[in-house]
């Protein structure tokens, strides 16, 4: 028996036509030790509507009444939905009707000639029910699970397939970039200048497509650092701005003071601009985004409810348009690559943001109803790291220079590129295919060698291995590694993880004219 020194409190609907019979009832269960809190039907359509206005524990229902009897009380509980226990109380009700109770769904069946035996029931009926709630539950987090390991699957699928082929496409694109660019610095006739420009915003779109598909398997190269997310977004707004029109009144409430989260502040940047522009693709009459940020607490119940979800401090990006909204089907599938509502995109912009916050080890939720808008929320993890102060504008620096460098690169297309511009902005360039020619043309130079340039993830002696090989008899030596692999497959020849200079494919040739003079120029490592 319940402690009555700690009622248990019972929310009670009872479908009686006595009020005697009613109060006998609530007058035994607070005996029992339960604090009761009660209604009373005694027709159809009062039940319909106690059912629609109230949250109960227990239906307590007479078997036969004036207007209808239990058998119909059941199915009307049954076909609103409630998940509500259903206990016959009866005087009159016989052996063969109690039994076709059960089988329709009633928890048990109590005489009120036995009054006593009330209160047992009752307690054992919503001990039934709340482990059927818990079973409910643990069915539900367990179907939760299972959607997020088939999500993670696919995400998995899709990024070995551009893991496996980033490399190799981000070469090729290189080499279309570069020679691009060649041409534009020769060519003087403006049609020919523009149908080269068409090729190589065709090959930025290919970069870029290649860039969003390793976001969505979170195969990128991130470099995080202490970011204060507000800041980001105040400088981003500007650009996001630019995107949307005049037409789309763009608010925001950007909370100061907030903890800094480590991410890396480029790919923050691409999260609220595929954010905002999808949330301008919803629109319909009322052309409203709101952006916001805050600090958030996510405590152990909220964890319960998203089993990914570790609980403690995180920074919130909140994006709310005023548009169409969302069914749950297509809630559902908005962060799966290539789909899409619109008649024109790629079905990429989503699949990166999701990619791009879980690579960061955040969280994003989805919030929408049809005709309601959408309200999209990231959560990054808090840090207590400081973030760095501004950077000085750099000024910008000349390509040139008169150093050595040997470019180890096993790509042909991509080293006959690489040491032609080298040449062009004066360097004088050892080119070699992979390691061992590399050991061989530095163990031939006449000269000192003063940067390596070298991809990384080559057969046989890796760009890493090679590095360390060179510089143990050249401590001087600076080293630029280069590579279109994914941030995972760089880890593995630990390149991710050192403190490394670093510049992804595919490049432009002046970027790689640039990065070399700073590496040039700087401090050896």
């Amino acid at each position: 028996m319940t402690d009555p020194a700690a009622p248990r409190p019972l929310s009670l609907l009872l479908i009686e036509d006595s009020e005697t019979d009613a109060e006998l009832v609530v007058l035994e269960l607070r005996r029992h030790g339960f604090r009761v809190e009660s209604g009373r039907v005694d027709a159809e359509a009062e039940l319909r509507e106690a059912l629609r206005a109230g949250s109960w524990d227990l239906v307590l229902c007479d078997h036969n009444l004036p207007s209808f009897d239990s058998t119909a009380a059941l199915r009307t509980l049954q076909d609103a939905g409630a998940d509500v226990p259903f206990v016959v109380f009866s005087g009159t009700i016989g052996e063969e009707a109690a039994v076709e109770m059960l089988k329709a769904g009633a928890r048990d069946v109590v005489l009120k000639t036995n009054l006593a035996r009330l209160g047992p029931v009752v307690e054992r009926v919503l001990e039934e029910a709340a482990e059927r709630r818990r079973r409910s539950e643990a069915e539900e987090e367990r179907a939760r699970l299972e959607e997020m390991l088939r999500q993670s699957q696919k995400m998995e699928a899709i990024g070995s397939l551009a893991g496996g082929i980033a490399h190799d496409f981000n070469n090729v694109l290189l080499v279309v970039r570069g020679t691009c660019a060649q041409l534009l610095a020769e060519l003087g006739d403006e049609a020919q200048r523009a149908r080269v420009e068409e090729i190589d915003r065709a090959a930025e779109s290919a970069a870029d497509l290649t860039r969003q598909l390793l976001a969505f398997g979170r195969r990128q190269v991130l470099r995080p650092e202490p970011t204060d997310v507000s800041a980001v977004v105040r400088d981003t707004l500007e650009l996001v701005g630019r995107l949307l029109g005049d037409d789309v009144e763009l608010e925001s409430a950007l909370a100061p003071g907030l903890d800094n989260v480590l991410v890396d502040r480029s790919q923050l940047r691409q999260v609220v601009v595929n954010l905002v522009v999808n949330a301008r693709d919803a629109l319909a009459d009322e052309r409203r985004i709101l952006i916001e940020t805050a600090n958030a607490s996510l405590d152990e119940s909220y964890a319960r409810e998203h089993p990914e979800v570790v609980p403690g401090r995180y920074v919130v990006l909140k994006v709310t348009d005023s548009g169409v909204g969302m069914d749950r089907e297509t809630q559902a599938r908005i962060f799966d690559p290539f789909f899409t509502t619109k008649e024109t995109g790629t079905g990429l912009g989503l699949a990166t943001v999701y990619g791009i916050v879980k690579q960061s080890n955040g969280h994003i939720w989805v919030y929408s109803e049809p005709g309601r808008g959408s309200t999209f929320k990231v959560y990054l993890p808090s840090s207590d790291a400081a973030a760095p102060p501004p950077a000085e504008a750099p000024e910008v620096e000349s390509p040139e220079g008169t150093e050595t460098i040997l470019v180890v690169e096993d790509s042909e297309m991509v080293r006959r590129l690489v040491t032609d511009t080298l040449r062009s902005y004066g360097y004088t360039v050892l080119a070699a295919g992979n390691g061992q020619e590399a050991l061989e043309a530095a163990a031939n130079a006449p000269g000192p060698i003063d940067l390596l340039l070298t991809d990384v993830v080559m057969p046989g002696l890796d760009g890493g291995e090679l590095a360390e090989r060179l510089a143990a008899d050249r401590p001087q030596l600076r080293v630029l590694f280069s590579s279109g692999y994914p941030s995972d497959m760089l880890a593995r020849h630990g390149i991710a993880e050192a403190r490394v200079e670093f510049i992804e494919k595919p490049y432009l040739p002046e970027e790689l004219g640039r990065k070399i003079r700073r590496v040039l120029d700087s401090a050896p490592q």
